[in-house]
């Protein structure tokens, strides 16, 4: 037999079928982490709708943390798929947009009649413009920072408010107008926030391959014993800050007048390396 017909027929004199393609699968650490992200933000509106607005918060904190483990995770495997990013871009909307919006709506905004409803929607709508802005923009932004506040972060804020006025023993809030009015506040700064152009560092390079100074290890220790003295109360005081930094940023970057954009525009410039595909 030649070489034009060896693969013609198989050793029984059949014709030799050709290999079927072998089927995409789907990497399940990644997506699984992500899936209970998922879990966590739509328990937290169950929790939310049954008057448990401790649990509600504690939910979205624990979504936060796995949705940023998922993407370490899928690096560190190589389990990277287009498949695990748009999984993970749905479950942030879920947990960072649409739950804290409903959680602050139920608790703070129902009985405040149609002004109410502004913050929610001004807030989850930020949620989507900003996830649909990372998503466009993922090759072309400073890795360094992201472009206007992250949705965990402007998630805490929101549900650090509820989770701490919850803990103090607030209840009924929705009636009690001055809370009612702040919550509105600070939904709207939230959300608004998240489509702004200032720079909020990533944190990225920490914790990375690159290493870091033994001192850091030393703050992650204190930073976590502080935490577990009063979470509700540290947690939203960080975010805060953190909400705040951004703009800070930007400020303290026009008055020198550095670029205030966290997009590349030049190749050539160092901390611009591998920002353009």
């Amino acid at each position: 037999m030649n070489d034009d017909n060896k693969f013609a027929d198989d050793e029984q004199g059949q014709p030799a079928t050709e290999p079927r393609p072998r089927r995409k699968g789907i990497y399940i650490l990644p997506n699984a982490i992500t899936l209970a992200a998922l879990f966590s933000g739509f328990y937290g509106i169950v929790m939310a709708m049954n008057g448990r607005f401790e649990l509600a918060c504690i939910a979205i904190f624990v979504a936060a943390v796995l949705d940023s483990l998922d993407g370490r995770v899928a690096r560190m495997t190589n389990a990277q798929s287009a498949f695990g990013e748009q999984m993970d871009s749905l479950s942030d909307m879920v947990s960072f947009g649409a739950a804290p919006a409903l959680i602050v709506y139920i608790w703070a905004l129902k009985d405040l009649g149609k002004p109410g409803w502004i913050p929610a929607f001004v807030y989850i709508a930020g949620a989507a413009l900003r996830l649909a802005r990372f998503n466009v923009n993922i090759g072309v932004v400073d890795k360094r920072f992201f472009q206007g506040l992250p949705s965990p972060a402007a998630a805490a804020i929101v549900i650090g408010l509820v989770w701490v006025m919850d803990d103090a023993g607030f209840r009924n809030v929705s009636q009690i107008d001055w809370l009612a009015w702040t919550a509105a506040g600070v939904t709207l700064y939230a959300g608004l926030s998240m489509v702004t152009n200032a720079p909020f560092y990533s944190f990225k390079v920490v914790g990375g391959r690159k290493t870091v100074p033994f001192i850091v290890l030393v703050a992650v220790a204190l930073g976590i014993a502080l935490i577990s003295l009063d979470p509700p109360r540290v947690l939203f005081a960080i975010f805060c800050a953190y909400g705040l930094s951004g703009y800070v940023v930007y400020a303290v970057r026009k008055a020198k007048g550095k670029q205030v954009s966290v997009i590349a525009t030049s190749t050539d410039e160092p901390d611009e390396q591998g920002l353009h595909r």
